[in-house]
């Protein structure tokens, strides 16, 4: 079973559709929309495990230029 989760985006003024349009590409990324509210990029992403989660959004998501802030919110199946 795959560990999934949203992370929410804020971006640097008017980067948004960049940045989602970036992070698309990322492998492990399920879906990656600009929205309007708090956040400015919505993204699902999805890996093996809890770790490899963790590496994913440090390594791959966090780093694209025009990133201010991220949340990461684990899916949980209740």
């Amino acid at each position: 079973m795959t560990v999934q989760a949203y992370i929410l985006v804020q971006t640097g003024v008017g980067r948004a559709a960049d940045v989602a349009a970036e992070i698309r590409t990322i492998s492990g990324v399920t879906l990656a929309e600009d929205v309007t509210g708090p956040y400015d990029v919505i993204v699902r992403a999805e890996a093996p495990n809890v770790d490899e989660l963790g590496s994913l959004v440090v390594a791959k998501v966090q780093v694209v230029d025009g990133i201010t802030r991220t949340v990461t919110c684990p899916v949980v199946h209740i």
